[in-house]
């Protein structure tokens, strides 16, 4: 008797193969898509926060910045993993970056244009860092820590 797989284990194997590729390709790549040569640093009010993967996402309003003003939906760079591995846990993000906390926030914009951006700093009234603007922010090519764009 020969030991070939079962055809559920060859159907499985089928599937794994086919949707492999969709995995892969699945996360956009980030640093491609947002444009760091033209960030803008602005002040603004946060609507809200969400500590999601792949990104956790910042929604805020810029009110203040004739340029800028509107609604912007931004992502951190870092990942909820890399966050937690700062010390940037869920309770602490949710209680610092609750609906109409005001922060000053430095972005890169989307190179397709609109309201989406990359935050890359998050700074609280009081001045205390919440998210900073070196490797933490995206890597080597972020802008350095204390830099102002």
């Amino acid at each position: 008797m020969e030991n070939r797989p079962s055809a559920v284990v060859r159907i499985a194997g089928i599937v794994a193969l086919a949707v492999m590729p969709a995995l892969l390709v699945a996360h956009h790549g980030t640093n491609i898509s947002y444009d760091r040569s033209k960030q803008w640093t602005a002040k603004a009010v946060v609507t809200e926060f969400k500590y999601v993967n792949p990104h956790a996402q910042l929604y805020f309003d810029v009110t203040d910045d004739p340029a800028h003003k509107g609604h912007y939906s931004g992502e951190l760079l870092p990942n909820p993993a890399q966050l937690l591995r700062n010390g940037w846990t869920r309770k602490k993000s949710t209680a610092a970056l609750f609906s109409g906390v005001k922060i000053t926030v430095t972005i890169a914009p989307s190179r397709a244009g609109g309201d989406t951006v990359l935050v890359l700093k998050i700074v609280d009234e009081k001045g205390e860092e919440l998210l900073g603007g070196g490797p933490n922010a995206g890597g080597p090519e972020g802008p350095a820590r204390g830099a102002t764009p």
